[in-house]
């Protein structure tokens, strides 16, 4: 099993190059891709948040409580409320993180299990694309994109590691198939990671469909501006 450095290089390679790709062939804002490869990078580590006390959990539970209120401002800007209410929030969901979500793993979760799926992908991205509320959509996907390539690097890591190069040929591991799938063992575990991406998933449909129509009103208003932007307005003077 690749331990903590391998997964935390071999997501952070991918990270830059997915960020270098975006920006040279995406023509992706520098920033923006600076932020796309660090979250495919932490996102290397994710799902591991189910192997107990260690370092992926105590870093990565840290990384999320401090980055998910700040990807989270601009929506609460968004809706109107007052500088000290968002300040509230986002010390509210940073306590939610670090201890509560911290506290939940530690004590309902158990290593190799639905974290190491194809659809707790799906759900570390959808939540990334519910924080991000990005006015452009493409940013919301490129950065909602890299954590699930982060999270996906971790996966195929650990199946590479279960297979070993013996004298007459490939040794599979008994955890071999446990990192890339579809459902574990046990059904609760199934049933709730299902229901929760399905719920994620609705949401982000939603929340992606208003956003771009917000794009499309907001380019429709600034070409409709631009003719008048072309004449300077001049001050009619009166004249006998």
């Amino acid at each position: 099993m690749p331990g903590f450095r391998v997964h935390i290089t071999g997501s952070s390679i991918v990270g830059l190059g997915y960020g270098a790709a975006a920006w040279y062939v995406g023509d992706m804002h520098p920033m923006t891709c600076t932020l796309g490869a660090g979250l495919c990078a932490v996102a290397g580590m994710m799902p591991d948040l189910d192997s107990g006390p260690g370092i992926p959990l105590r870093e990565s539970v840290a990384f999320a409580a401090a980055v998910v209120p700040m990807m989270m401002l601009h929506r609460l800007q968004q809706t109107g409320m007052p500088l000290e209410a968002i300040i509230l929030c986002g010390a509210a969901m940073y306590l939610a993180i670090r201890f509560g979500l911290s506290w939940l793993l530690k004590n309902y979760s158990y290593h190799r299990g639905m974290f190491h799926s194809l659809p707790a992908s799906a759900i570390a991205g959808q939540v990334t694309f519910l924080a991000f509320a990005a006015e452009e959509p493409l940013r919301r996907y490129f950065v909602s994109s890299a954590v699930v390539l982060g999270f996906l690097t971790h996966l195929v890591l650990d199946e590479i590691w279960s297979v070993k190069l013996g004298m007459f040929g490939p040794k599979f591991k008994k955890s071999f198939g446990t990192a890339l799938k579809f459902h574990g063992p046990v059904l609760w575990p199934n049933l709730v990671t299902y229901v929760l991406a399905l719920a994620l998933g609705a949401l982000a449909a939603g929340d992606a469909a208003w956003t771009e129509k917000l794009a499309t009103v907001k380019r429709q208003m600034e070409q409709a501006a631009r003719p008048y932007q072309q004449y300077p307005f001049q001050q009619w003077q009166y004249r006998r």
